[in-house]
């Protein structure tokens, strides 16, 4: 299996014109006709990463953060983005990340944020797009957008629904606004930073939003409209790279996948 093939499925899955105008989806580093000695799964790709790579002798890195996300001027030492690159070049990684177009995937991140709070009914919210291309021969219609919604099976309390998120993603502490006085039923959700989406949840009807990060003002004029709950931006996202397996395990058996063992989080909580 080459590496070409797992880039293959990934893009299949998640098509790269579903990525974000701003965004550096898809290859980053690397050759792709090599043979897949193994697949390192994470959400960052750091220097740690890279050895991690190397120790459990895998020659693919799928994130879902680009490595490369603004232009590179040159390759040297001057800063982990560089001196990352150059350690991947220098051991014959490749790294291919899916970022946006795997959040706007039906079955990518948001999905899979969704099912981990055992969300039913889920669907898109927010601007509704269209992406049309052949695969196979066959022409393939993908409707998509950058949030999803669904609901509980059984209505939860505002304090129940807080615990439930630190419990679920290990989050250390959620940021709300003041608690809804009324039962939580249909949850919005954007992994990462979300902000943007939440004017489309109100509309949507949801009784809270759940993204990974805000600004400050962002949390005024919603009390009781709905409850906001901001559980950090690794913490929403950090599940993405078992869609990574699923998707490579199923389009690409015999692959081995590793799920990374280090957390990559910039951010502490003291």
């Amino acid at each position: 299996m080459k590496i070409l093939q797992v880039l293959s499925a990934l893009e299949r899955f998640a098509p790269l014109p579903l990525q974000e105008g701003f965004d550096n989806a898809g290859l980053q580093v690397g050759l792709t006709e090599a043979e897949v000695s193994g697949a390192l799964l994470c959400l960052d790709v750091t220097e740690a990463i890279v050895d991690e790579a190397i120790d459990k002798h895998c020659n693919l890195i799928v994130s879902h953060h680009p490595l490369i996300f603004r232009k590179l001027s040159r390759i040297s030492n001057d800063d982990e983005v560089q001196r990352t690159v150059w350690k991947a070049i220098k051991n014959d990684i490749c790294i291919v990340s899916m970022h946006t177009n795997m959040d706007n995937a039906p079955g990518g991140v948001n999905f899979r944020i969704a099912d981990k709070m055992g969300l039913r009914d889920v669907a898109f919210f927010g601007e509704k797009r269209s992406y049309d291309d052949t695969l196979e021969g066959q022409p393939r219609h993908i409707d998509y957008a950058s949030g999803v919604i669904g609901r509980f099976e059984e209505p939860l309390a505002a304090d129940d629904f807080v615990l439930l998120l630190r419990k679920r993603f290990d989050v250390e502490c959620v940021q709300c606004n003041q608690l809804l006085r009324r039962p939580i039923n249909k949850v919005a959700i954007c992994g990462g930073s979300g902000a943007f989406l939440l004017p489309d949840a109100v509309k949507a009807g949801a009784d809270a939003f759940v993204t990974g990060e805000m600004h400050y003002h962002d949390f005024f004029g919603h009390d009781q409209q709905l409850q906001i709950c901001v559980i950090g931006h690794y913490q929403s996202e950090q599940f993405t790279s078992e869609v990574f397996r699923s998707v490579i395990e199923a389009a690409c058996p015999g692959v081995p996948c590793h799920l990374t063992e280090i957390n990559t989080n910039p951010i502490i909580y003291l």
